[in-house]
């Protein structure tokens, strides 16, 4: 009742009821949770045409929405199937550590650990030196615990790309210097932070302190990628570029992992003169206005535009091909864009 327009009101109405009617048919929530589109998708004004899409979700769905608008929020549902980089987390001091999982924007508790080794204050009737010795040995077998512990967990993950450490004081330093962790887990350390907890708290700051070294380790993997796809060109390999190579490779499945620039900004546009003659194009964003009939040689106007980066990557997933979106950030990023913004590596050679 508090809206205004009257269209507007009615169509809101009409919606809620239309989802009224259509949560009759579930027996009970999905475990995932559910989320419901529904809305007036017609073109003519007096001529509605409400439509409704309900779906479980590929995770479970925390946050509850309703909201009204001219488009779908659709940025929880993105996040979820974003692609989700694993790093390892580990938290310590000489008194108990903390061993998680960062996956996407999730942290992941695995393991909470509670250490014997004594403070560092001398115990009554007891001489330093045998006393240091004494709370060493336990500090090693401690370190010996984590490193077990989290080498285990860590190495279950098959898409680990980082391991990220911290603690208060120099423990977390001795544990590194002293490589207890796998020895297939030791490259792929991304650095030490100083933080001022250990528990949920620690592994929240540690994520927030490591902003630097998860970009930067982002930026590497990136430069290495692109610099592996010109090393192909130079040797004429396995790669393709441009947008009617990479169209054409994409069509017969070759594709193995489909590269597109931050400025690709190529579109699919439905067009149509006012003498009703319809056609379909893939052009850069700035050559729609410039787009005339080949029939009768008038303007073409605008019916429908989609984002062509994202329908050739929903494209490429149906063959099994990986997507990387690469950034305008770096060097190698920007020579990307410059050279065509769009091209992959391939399964096999193609003439």
């Amino acid at each position: 009742m508090n809206i205004k327009s009257k269209s507007t009101r009615n169509n809101v109405v009409d919606a809620l009821e239309k989802i009224v009617q259509h949560l009759k048919i579930f027996k009970k929530t999905p475990v995932n949770g559910l989320i419901v589109f529904c809305g007036n998708v017609s073109q003519d004004e007096g001529n509605p045409d409400l439509k409704i899409w309900s779906f479980e979700p590929p995770e479970k769905m925390n946050s509850k929405i309703y909201w009204c608008d001219q488009v779908f929020v659709l940025d929880p549902l993105k996040e979820m199937v974003a692609e989700k980089e694993v790093y390892g987390l580990l938290v310590m001091d000489a008194s108990e550590a903390d061993i998680a999982l960062l996956n996407g924007k999730k942290i992941i508790q695995l393991k909470h650990l509670d250490s014997l080794v004594a403070g560092k204050a001398i115990k009554g009737g007891m001489s330093q030196r045998r006393y240091d010795r004494i709370r060493e040995e336990a500090l090693n077998d401690y370190f010996k615990e984590v490193g077990e512990i989290a080498s285990e967990a860590f190495l279950k993950q098959k898409e680990l790309k980082g391991i990220l450490i911290g603690g208060p004081g120099p423990i977390k330093d001795q544990f590194v210097k002293e490589e207890h962790l796998n020895y297939q887990l030791l490259s792929k350390i991304l650095g030490e932070k100083d933080i001022g907890y250990t528990g949920d708290q620690g592994l929240e700051e540690l994520v927030q302190k490591s902003e630097d070294l998860l970009k930067e380790a982002a930026v590497m993997k990136e430069r290495k990628l692109i610099q592996k796809f010109f090393t192909e060109i130079q040797k004429n390999g396995n790669v393709v570029y441009g947008y009617t190579q990479t169209i054409e490779a994409m069509n017969i499945g070759a594709i193995e992992t489909l590269l597109i620039s931050e400025t690709f900004d190529w579109v699919r546009v439905k067009l149509k003169c006012d003498n009703t003659h319809e056609t379909e194009k893939d052009l850069p964003q700035d050559d729609i206005d410039r787009q005339v009939c080949d029939v009768c040689g008038q303007l073409l106007k605008v019916e429908n535009k989609d984002d062509l980066g994202e329908l050739l990557s929903e494209k490429a997933k149906t063959y099994g091909s990986t997507v990387e979106i690469i950034s305008k950030d770096t060097q190698e990023g920007m020579q990307f864009g410059k050279l065509a913004g769009i091209g992959g590596f391939l399964r096999y050679k193609i003439q």
